[in-house]
């Protein structure tokens, strides 16, 4: 299967967009101060662990669509 150049374009910037969005929250989440993410002894409470698990399975996500973006792209430069 071929991409196009502009759905490799796509798959490769949403990669890039996911790491992005993702860093950012767990960052985030990791100086909260709101008493989500810790309790008031300072362990992690259920909210942290469910967002941190989204994040690690939206890193993961993010690396393969953009991986798939890249790999589109060179394969667009070898046959043109």
């Amino acid at each position: 299967m071929k991409l196009s150049r502009p759905v490799s374009w796509f798959l490769l910037a949403f990669g890039v967009w996911s790491w992005v969005i993702w860093v950012t929250f767990v960052k985030n989440l990791a100086k909260d101060g709101s008493g989500l993410a810790f309790d008031d002894a300072g362990d992690p409470t259920a909210y942290f662990w469910v967002h941190l698990t989204l994040a690690v399975v939206s890193f993961v996500l993010g690396t393969v669509v953009g991986v798939i973006g890249l790999r589109g792209l060179r394969a667009l430069r070898r046959t043109a």
